[in-house]
């Protein structure tokens, strides 16, 4: 058996030391991709010690990104994509063309080719996807409103971007100043039969291969990727429902990219998107999230490894410029453009935040750049620099943009009379209740009960508290679930109630009960944890899948802990007792999916 084992010693090295600084990183307070970042660093050739496989890296950080994509077509549906089309592509088409004209600007000053300088612009103008989507989920955006513009404008970034891949290297060729590869088909098509297509028929072979892809995904893929799954959930194997959605996201990402010249990246995301249609999706997207995390993770790693520390020191200058552009330039773009569009303040601090950094195809370009002769190594090394500080500095920004919101939201609210809108043309209620979604206002309730989380199970404990009369506020960060309490007349809460502040906008000093609905149980634990430290007299109630998670809620401060399974079996248990006991006859309550509790709930935690 080999000794030398490089793609075994990276994934251990990278996971192991990743795991250990991201630990460091997590008890300082920082998030811990500061730490993946510092030890792929560590593990890179311009460090002493280890040294990681240089090649191999990257395309398991690939991986990562295909399965990061692949879970949040899951949860991006083709009518939620639509749904943004309007403000997504004009607005990413937009700050694309204003951040390549800041990143050309500053080639030009730095006395690079126009080349090189657009290539550097292009790269300074596209989010990262991992650290998008990530920054999304830790705050349980991706189904809000917000979210699905982000993540609508960071695909159409993509297209852009494949779109560039393309271009570039045909333009290079033409110019006579690259040397690198032109369209596949355009080449086959002139070597066989001696066409020469031009910069023009290469846009339309490409932007045909991209159109061909989506249609085929949309028609067939739509029918096909679903019933197999079903298929095999009928067999009822697990270990083949796993293997059969990583082979479908990894299939189809790689054949995208193969066949259509569609990013690895775009390929997966289509895939999740048309099993998003399947009731099957919620469980592919848990049993694709732990190799998902982990991959996601050498991601990180793989961009620390490029980076060379010494550019900080021998061109700061040069580094601050780039970052600038890319966390304050396209930011305030971003921002901007989302405020022309009439969204709310909340949005366009959300949408600036997240595109604020950037990522995996701005190391593709700079490699290409570079590789063609086009864009200097000084330039990639300013890229990966870039990369790197904006990514540390994205939950930065996310927090200066929470602590921004109500001082313009306040501004906003402040704006003279006469702007106002005249009162024979009367704004649509559902357009006010759209502009005023993201703003949050403190309850006015005491003495009620503070239900967190609105879906499965949520739904039912809030349906039955309205049945039984009892004064109550859901906190929710879903879009629709919000839209569907408005139209109860349910009072709600948008935000993460991991948050402090939105504990405190629902009252939790004052509320008698506390249900903690979601099945996250970290999240969870911290809700628990921060309402007892509130208010210590509190019912509190969580819901838990195993009893390692009963007995960690109860630690962090539940009164009573609900876990799925065993209420399942005590379920079935009592409906056998009626039948072979003559127990009495089954009844499933007054109302469907409404049990009136029996007893009052005790006042407080003895």
């Amino acid at each position: 058996m080999p000794h030398d084992t490089p793609l075994i010693s990276t994934i251990v090295g990278g996971l192991v030391l990743a795991f250990i600084l991201g630990a460091i990183a997590n008890r300082l307070r920082l998030p811990p991709l500061v730490g993946y970042l510092v030890a792929g660093v560590l593990v890179g050739p311009h460090t002493p010690g280890f040294v990681a496989d240089q090649s191999l890296a990257p395309e398991l950080a690939e991986i990562g990104v295909i399965l990061l994509m692949f879970g949040v077509g899951l949860h991006f549906s083709l009518k939620d994509l639509l749904s943004v089309r309007g403000i997504a592509v004009p607005g990413a088409v937009v700050q694309i063309g204003f951040a390549t004209l800041l990143g050309w600007g500053l080639g030009a000053f730095m006395g690079w080719p126009t080349g090189g300088s657009l290539v550097f612009g292009l790269a300074l103008s596209v989010a990262s996807t991992v650290v998008l989507l990530k920054a999304l989920q830790e705050r349980r955006l991706i189904e809000t409103e917000r979210g699905r513009i982000a993540v609508g404008w960071l695909i159409v970034e993509d297209l852009a971007m494949v779109l560039a891949l393309v271009l570039i290297p045909a333009a290079a060729s033409i110019t006579g100043d690259g040397h690198g590869p032109v369209e596949p088909l355009s080449a086959g098509l002139n070597r066989l039969f001696g066409l020469d297509l031009g910069v023009g028929g290469i846009i339309a072979m490409t932007l045909v291969k991209v159109a061909l892809f989506v249609a085929l995904m949309l028609v067939f893929g739509r029918k096909l990727i679903p019933w197999t799954m079903h298929r095999i959930a009928h067999t009822g194997s697990r270990e083949l429902f796993r293997l059969g959605v990583l082979a479908i996201a990894l299939g189809v990402a790689f054949g995208a990219s193969k066949l259509f010249g569609v990013s690895l990246a775009l390929g997966a995301f289509f895939a999740g998107m048309v099993l998003a249609e399947s009731e099957l999706s919620h469980r592919a997207a848990q049993e694709s999230l732990p190799l998902r995390d982990a991959f996601a993770v050498l991601f990180f790693v793989s961009v620390g490894m490029l980076f060379d520390p010494n550019i900080l020191i021998e061109r700061p200058l040069p580094v601050l410029a780039t970052v600038f552009i890319i966390v304050i330039g396209k930011s305030v773009a971003a921002f901007l453009i989302v405020l022309l569009f009439k969204k709310p303040v909340g949005t366009a601090l959300t949408i600036s935040a997240s595109l604020g950094q950037i990522g995996e195809f701005s190391f593709i370009l700079a490699a290409l750049g570079v590789d063609l002769g086009l864009l200097p190594e000084e330039g990639r090394d300013l890229i990966l620099a870039g990369a790197i500080i904006s990514i540390i500095l994205n939950p930065l920004l996310f927090f200066a943009c929470d602590r921004l919101r109500p001082l313009l939201e306040s501004a906003k609210r402040e704006e003279p009379a006469e702007t106002a809108v005249p009162a024979t043309d009367t704004v649509p209620a559902h357009t006010e209740e759209l502009a005023d979604a993201d703003e949050v206002h403190p309850t006015e309730l005491s003495g009620h009960a503070i239900l967190v989380g609105y879906g499965r199970v949520g739904s039912i404990v809030g349906q039955n508290l309205k049945a039984s009369g009892t004064p109550f506020l859901v906190i929710e960060d879903s879009d629709k679930r919000i839209a569907e309490l408005h139209a109860q007349g349910i009072e709600v809460l948008s935000g993460n109630a991991v948050a402090r502040e939105t504990l405190d906008l629902a009252n939790v000093a004052g509320a008698r009960s506390l249900v903690i609905a979601i099945p996250n149980a970290f999240e969870a634990c911290r809700i628990a944890e921060q309402g007892r430290a509130i208010n210590p007299q509190i019912l509190i109630v969580a819901r838990a899948h195993s009893d390692a998670e009963v007995d960690e809620l109860q630690e962090y401060g539940a009164d009573t802990v609900i876990m799925g399974e065993r209420e399942i079996a005590l379920g079935m248990v009592d409906r056998l007792a009626q039948v072979h006991h003559d127990s009495g006859p089954y009844e499933d309550g007054p109302s469907a999916g409404t049990i009136v509790p029996s007893v009052e709930p005790p006042p407080g935690r003895e």
